[in-house]
């Protein structure tokens, strides 16, 4: 069926708190627009190389255990990254992936966001937000 990407743009959240409350500039967040991220339902989370990571200066959280496509191995969690997905934005956490490997959209940030991949066309479907119709549940 082949693979599905898309394009995101991932921010320090603590910089943009800090542009709210006029200490820093808007130009001053740091932010990237990263134009292939794998839509990958297999992940749980949002995964983002070291060097992305390193240049949005986001705080770790912690050292975590993860299960990988060739076995088990650890990974640093970071906390306060900003995604933004085609409008829809929220604040996530990531794991850090090795130097050169392709971002990854996980199934958690999709959900949370709205978000469904849509194989037939190879691109993502917006579930509904609407007043009379919502994918959001209380």
């Amino acid at each position: 069926m082949g693979q599905i990407e898309v394009e995101i743009i991932v921010s320090n959240a603590l910089d943009r708190e800090r542009q709210l409350a006029g200490e820093i500039a808007l130009n001053d967040i740091r932010s990237e627009r990263i134009r292939e991220v794998l839509v990958a339902t297999g992940a749980t989370m949002l995964c983002l190389p070291a060097d992305v990571i390193a240049r949005l200066g986001v705080p770790v959280e912690r050292q975590v255990h993860v299960e990988t496509a060739t076995g088990f191995a650890t990974a640093r969690l970071f906390r306060q990254v900003r995604l933004e997905v085609a409008g829809r934005h929220g604040i996530f956490e990531c794991l850090e992936s090795p130097l050169g490997a392709l971002p990854l959209l996980g199934a958690v940030p999709m959900e949370m966001l709205g978000i469904e991949p849509e194989l037939r066309t190879r691109s993502i479907r917006l579930l509904a937000e609407g007043p009379e119709r919502s994918y959001l549940r209380l």
